[in-house]
């Protein structure tokens, strides 16, 4: 029995016309051994990376479905951490583009990632209020922070200690201590969010940016320092007029003395804050590499840029300040006898400077700063309306000027695409949004022509495709020559907005609707210019409908005997072409019809409305056959496949849903979008579909050869269903754990699940297997002689091995990231299988480190069960002899390296007589720092 009637399946085939998606940051990351050329952008579920000098897409990191909120490249700049919508995080190599390490763990968004020093460990934040720290080289999650009320929005490593700090939109700054994973301090300071959160100062001061135009600073003492005797105290900052002095600092002072007692690590005190010029929140917080510059900007489009003056310019500035104030003083009092005192104080706007504003062209969603030795501070910026700009100032100058140096526009439209259309051969794909029009080719998507229109809401290529038609929003019919994408001639059309055109089926002429109640006929004429002898394209009014309602939607039937037209008052009018006579009204929708299509052979009209539905009716006697439930929300846009009676529907709930007219089926649901789809083009040969929407990105979608069968979507669809919920289940908890108290880092996914069922066949097998070979082994000694034995194909497909060597290769195949949360999942009845087996691992020696974190990890959640089983007691007994005999010889073989490797380095060294290895320069440095830090000057002389 042959297939009742074969689809044919849609895929997504790429995206374009976007430069950046607003939900994530940009960073600038080192490509090829270049800094400050290359910046990767969230685009979507990607990450393009974009060269700034010649404006090109140099790379994409293929997400999957989640879009993009979060990025973090490597100290090495090596890699890229990618922060995800569902909490995933994904970790790229720039050099390859692949995607190896995958982190699940928060149940929200990511909002925050950071990186330590060396770039073995990442700190995420999510919306979850959840701070987990993974280990980037053992690719696994270490621990989870928990403490904060709302959602994390920064999270720093210190450099020379084991300490996090983090903000979140819940007012508070906690201090974390790493080595032993809890909360030492927490910052009441703040009355709004906290946004944004920098250290600078060699991390001796704290900057944090709220919800109002200050920046707080606060001074940080390390127990170390408070403890050395010879250490003076702390100055107090007067108070100066741009520096506010608010009850919050009082409030602050307060909680210092309440806290004295546990400040076993560190203190923190309110030094004052420096007022931003911007009224609203801060958004973005940032400093640069070196810690000189700090930037930051509220909703606007203005970035503030400061200095941070090193001690030495401080000193410089004091020594003058205090030149000077001697000098009046003693002007002031030459008649006096007596020597005058002079005192100066230092403030926090002798610290920090304000160097310069960046005004830019639209509103800043995120940006990112890179400092050069030469004192160029480069800043790039990812903006509201799909635009990137990179803006260079020299920040050692006096008044230093902003210069913008490059910005990548072609790839897309600044606001939203309305209208999409293709050309006749399949090729030319036209985009109209509110200020211009792209031509795209199809098969490259590179931009080919932009040109600036009006607010575009309809349009089409003119036969012969070196013309296009746009109908705007003020009512206009703009024609544009495309050779030389110039606008030829606008024609006031309508008195309202013009939300509709249909191209007739002679291709002399076109239908247009509008807000004004009309709906009006043109024809294509060729006029000849007053300033040139060849003629060109024009068009001319041939006749008016009027009607009693606002069109919303006009459209041809092929044969043009017939033209339907949808008005305001939810029905569908369809009139004869030739008198302009009604014939017949297509109602029964609850909102308005938004679009329509009549399907190749005038059989059919489908009608897309707002109250979610879409109606198919017989143009003969205009019966409705059908009403189907097709979006979440209203139908945007709906196409029939030229010369098929199936469909395609686009809706604000982000989905493009396939149709069958005949047999009313729902076909297949192209998902990818992440807002509002607007609209969308069927190419003329059907193979190819662009859909635009409100996340600023156009898809290509393109019908592959392979055949969709309607009962295996279905059945895919419901495992979808089935994978999705299943990550929704409660986590399982460990004994001693209330329900939703979940410390470990990861979370349970359908990966988690699969892991842990593959553990279970495994051990299964070979407990199959170890019965088989006593069988066997009882048959041979009946028999008196060798029998052979079957074997069993799975094993036999990884190449012979034995049964026990099956169950390793399981665990060697689950994911780093993925083996607690599979172990979680495991039932205890395998537990006994898989301690034995580990005995008999160990005591090869093979996979020494792996297995041990499984032993410690199970041993740590069925503690209770398996120190109960006297059944297990001697096989814990040989494991820890075995364990630690074997962990000896491994530390060992490791110590054994460390030192010819050491050795290996002092040769190198000798020969060279240079130290390339920074250490002696390290441990200089933390000399001069100490001394530094114990001749800390006093400014009050006498």
């Amino acid at each position: 029995m042959g297939l009742t009637k074969q689809y044919l399946r849609y895929v997504a085939s790429a995206v374009f016309g976007l430069i950046g998606s607003q939900k994530g940051n940009i960073v600038f990351v080192t490509l090829r051994g270049e800094k400050g050329r290359y910046v990767a952008v969230p685009a979507c579920e990607h990450v393009f990376i974009w060269d700034l000098r010649k404006g090109e897409k140099i790379l994409i990191l293929q997400g999957i479905k989640q879009e993009v909120t979060c990025l973090c490249p490597s100290p090495d700049g090596l890699h890229l951490a990618v922060g995800y919508e569902d909490g995933a995080i994904r970790i790229f190599s720039l050099l390859s583009g692949e995607g190896n390490i995958t982190f699940n763990g928060h149940k929200a968004a990511v909002t925050s990632l950071k990186y330590d020093q060396l770039g073995g460990r990442l700190a995420s934040g999510s919306k979850d209020t959840d701070v987990i720290i993974w280990d980037v080289i053992n690719e696994s999650g270490l621990y989870r922070l928990k403490g904060h009320k709302d959602a994390v929005t920064q999270a720093l490593f210190l450099r020379e200690r084991n300490l996090l700090v983090t903000s979140g939109k819940d007012t508070m700054v906690k201090w974390w201590d790493l080595d032993n994973q809890h909360c030492f301090k927490t910052m009441v300071g703040h009355r709004t969010e906290v946004w944004g959160l920098v250290l600078v100062s060699e991390e001796k001061r704290l900057i944090t940016g709220a919800a109002d135009s200050e920046l707080r600073a606060w001074d940080i003492a390390y127990l170390q320092e408070i403890d050395d005797p010879e250490e003076p105290e702390p100055k107090k900052i007067k108070a100066c007029p741009e520096i506010q002095d608010t009850p919050e600092s009082e409030d602050s002072t307060l909680e210092a003395d309440d806290e004295k007692s546990e400040d076993r690590i560190l203190s923190c005190r309110k030094a004052g804050s420096i007022m931003r010029e911007g009224r609203d929140r801060v958004v973005n917080l940032a400093v640069d590499k070196t810690g000189r510059i700090l930037a930051c900007h509220g909703t606007d489009s203005v970035l503030e840029v400061f200095c941070i003056l090193s001690k030495a310019e401080v000193q410089k500035k004091m020594d003058k300040k205090l030149k000077k104030a001697r000098k009046k003083a003693r002007l002031n009092s030459a008649n006096e006898e007596e020597d005058p005192e002079t005192s100066v104080s230092m403030t926090l706007q002798d610290e920090i400077l304000r160097v310069a504003k960046i005004k830019i062209s639209a509103k800043i969603k995120s940006f990112d700063l890179i400092h050069s030795p030469q004192g160029e501070l480069k800043a790039v910026f990812l903006l509201q309306n799909n635009l990137v700009e990179l803006y260079s100032l020299n920040a050692s100058l006096p008044a230093p000027q902003p210069v913008r140096t490059s910005r990548i526009t072609i790839g897309g439209h600044r606001s939203d695409v309305r209208t999409l259309s293709f050309s006749s051969d399949n090729i030319a794909v036209l985009s109209a949004a509110a200020d211009s029009i792209k031509i795209w080719n199809r098969s490259t998507l590179q931009c080919i022509r932009t040109m600036p229109c009006e607010y575009a809401l309809c349009s089409f290529f003119v036969p012969g495709d070196r013309q296009v038609v746009i109908g705007t929003k003020t009512g206009n019919l703009q024609l544009y020559d495309l050779a030389s994408g110039t606008l030829l001639e606008t024609i006031a059309a309508h008195d309202g907005a013009l939300w509709s055109m249909s191209l007739s089926p002679d291709q002399r002429g076109f239908v247009t609707g509008g807000a004004d109640k009309a709906v009006k006929f043109w024809d294509f004429e060729l006029v000849t210019d007053k300033n040139s002898t060849q003629k060109r394209l024009s068009v001319k009014q041939t006749r008016t409908l009027q009607l009693d309602e606002d069109v919303l939607c006009v459209s041809y039937s092929p044969n043009q005997k017939l033209l339907a037209v949808s008005l305001l008052d939810c029905t569908v009018k369809v009139f004869y072409v030739d008198t302009l006579k009604f014939f017949l009204s297509l109602y029964g929708h609850k909102l308005p019809v938004l679009c329509m299509d009549i399907s190749h052979d005038g059989a059919l009209i489908a009608t897309g409305s707002a109250d979610r539905n879409v109606k198919i009716w017989g143009l003969d006697f205009g019966d409705c056959h059908r009403s189907l439930f097709a979006h979440d929300d209203s139908v945007m846009y709906l196409r029939f496949v030229p010369k098929s009676h199936l469909f395609f529907t686009a809706g604000k709930d982000h989905k493009i849903k396939q149709w069958d007219a005949d047999k009313f089926e729902h076909i297949q649901t192209l998902e990818g979008h992440h807002q509002e789809i607007w609209c969308l083009a069927v190419s003329p040969s059907g193979d190819y579909v662009v859909s635009a929407s409100h996340d600023k990105s156009l898809r290509l979608w393109e019908r592959t050869r392979e055949p969709l069968i309607l009962e295996e979507e279905r059945e895919m669809q419901r495992e979808a269903e089935y994978e999705e919920s299943v990550a929704k289940e409660d986590q399982p908890v460990v004994p001693g754990e209330t329900q939703g108290n979940n410390y470990f880092t990861g979370k349970k996914t359908i990966e988690t699940v699969k892991a842990a069922e593959r553990i279970m066949e495994a051990i299964e097998l070979h407990r199959e297997e170890t019965a088989k070979m006593k069988e066997h082994r009882a048959i041979c000694r009946a028999a008196g002689k060798e029998v052979p034995l079957p074997v069993n194909p799975i094993l036999m497909a990884h190449g012979n091995i034995s049964p026990s060597a099956y169950v390793l290769e399981t665990f060697k195949g689950i994911r780093s990231s993925e083996l607690e949360e599979a172990l979680l999942v495991l039932p205890f009845s395998y537990i006994p299988d898989v301690l034995t087996l580990f005995n008999e691992f160990i005591q090869t020696g093979s996979d020494v480190e792996l297995l041990c974190r499984c032993l410690f990890f199970l041993l740590r959640i069925h503690f209770g069960q398996i120190t109960s089983n006297q059944m297990l007691v001697p096989v814990i007994e040989k494991l820890k002899e075995t364990t630690i005999s074997k962990v000896r010889q491994v530390q060992d073989a490791i110590g054994f390296n460390m030192a010819g490797l050491d050795y290996l380095k002092r040769e190198c060294e000798a020969k060279s007589e240079v130290m390339f290895f920074a250490e002696a320069t390290s441990h200089l440095e933390e000399k001069k720092r100490k001394r530094k830090n114990r001749k800390r000057m006093i400014l009050t002389l006498t």
